[in-house]
C-alpha cells in the first residue's frame, strides 16, 4: 500500500512538473510573437516616415540669382550690312553702272550674295567715263538677259582683297558670277592689277571698298565677253570741238599813243599837199592871163 501510494504520489509531481514546462514554453512562444509584432509595427511605421524625415532634412533650393543691370551681359550687335546702292550713288561715277544694275535687279542679287553667305561678293565697277567711250548701242541692242550676263560677268561671288589677286591669278581664268563660261583673267603686275576679258584688259584704278565681305574696285574700261560681243565694240564718236571765234573783219585799232602821232603825220601831208596844189594853180592862171595878152 506504501509503495502504490508513494509511486502514485511522484506520477503526481511528474505530472505536475510536465504542466508547469508546458505553460512555461507557451509563455515564451507568446513572448516571441508579441516581439515579432513589435518589430513588424516599428518596420511599418518607420518606412512610412522616412520620406517625411528626408524631406525635413534636405535643404532647400537655392533662389535664382538675379544680375543688376549694369553686370548683365550685353546683347550681341546687329551684323553691318553694306547698302551697295548706296554706295555705289556716293563714292564716285558710278550712275551708269548703278543705273543698269537696278534696271535689271541685278543690285538685289548682288546685296542677297554680300548679306546672307560668307563668301561675300567682288564687284568691278566701270566709270561713266567707260560707257561713254563705247557707242551706246552696244548696250541698247542687248536683250535683258544679255545686259544681265554682262552685269555679272563684273563681279565674282566671293570677297578677295586686292592682296588676294596675286595668288587668284595663278588659277586663271576665273569663274564669274555670270557663270562657267564668262570667265576673266587676272594679272599681277608689279602690284598692278589688270582683269581682262575678250575685249579689253583694264587696270584696276582705286578701291572702293574692301572690307569683308563686300569689295567694290573701280576700272576705266567696261568688260566685255566674247560671247555677247561678237567683235570689237565700237568706239563712241569724238565730240564735235568747241568753236573757235574768227578774227574781226576789222583790223585792230592801234594803241592810243602811236595813233595820236599817226594822225598827226597824216595831218601834215595832207596840208602840204593842199598848199602845193595851190601855187601850181597860180601859175596855170599866170600863164593863161599872160597868153591872153599877148593875143
Amino acid at each position: 500500500m506504501i509503495k502504490k501510494h508513494h509511486l502514485a504520489m511522484i506520477s503526481c509531481t511528474d505530472r505536475c512538473t510536465f504542466m508547469d514546462g508546458l505553460r512555461g514554453s507557451e509563455e515564451k512562444r507568446m513572448e516571441f510573437k508579441a516581439a515579432i509584432f513589435a518589430a513588424a509595427v516599428a518596420a511599418v511605421l518607420l518606412s512610412s516616415s522616412s520620406p517625411a524625415l528626408a524631406q525635413k532634412k534636405s535643404p532647400p533650393a537655392p533662389a535664382p540669382v538675379s544680375l543688376p543691370p549694369s553686370l548683365a551681359p550685353a546683347p550681341a550687335p546687329a551684323p553691318h550690312y553694306v547698302d551697295l546702292a548706296e554706295l555705289l550713288s556716293v563714292a564716285g561715277p558710278f550712275s551708269t553702272f548703278l543705273n543698269y544694275l537696278e534696271k535689271t535687279n541685278v543690285i538685289e542679287t548682288f546685296q542677297s550674295q554680300a548679306n546672307k553667305t560668307k563668301e561675300g561678293v567682288t564687284i568691278f565697277v566701270p566709270k561713266n567715263s567707260a560707257f561713254a567711250a563705247i557707242k551706246q548701242s552696244t548696250f541698247s541692242n542687248l536683250t535683258g538677259d544679255q545686259l544681265k550676263t554682262l552685269l555679272l560677268y563684273h563681279a565674282f561671288p566671293e570677297f578677295y582683297s586686292l592682296a588676294e589677286f596675286k595668288n587668284l591669278s595663278e588659277l586663271n581664268p576665273v569663274n564669274t558670277f555670270a557663270g562657267a563660261p564668262y570667265t576673266l583673267n587676272l594679272t599681277d603686275d608689279m602690284g598692278s592689277i589688270y582683269v581682262q576679258s575678250m575685249w579689253s584688259k583694264p587696270k584696276i584704278s582705286s578701291s572702293v571698298y574692301a572690307t569683308k565681305p563686300v569689295a567694290v574696285y573701280a576700272l576705266n574700261k567696261v568688260l566685255l565677253p566674247m560671247q555677247i560681243s561678237s567683235k570689237a565694240p565700237p568706239l563712241a564718236p569724238a565730240p564735235a570741238p568747241a568753236p573757235v571765234s574768227g578774227a574781226s573783219d576789222l583790223a585792230p585799232s592801234p594803241p592810243s599813243g602811236k595813233a595820236g602821232a599817226g594822225s598827226g603825220k597824216a595831218d601834215s601831208t595832207s596840208a602840204a599837199y593842199t598848199v602845193g596844189a595851190g601855187v601850181v594853180n597860180g601859175l596855170v592862171l599866170a600863164a593863161a592871163a599872160s597868153l591872153m595878152l599877148l593875143w
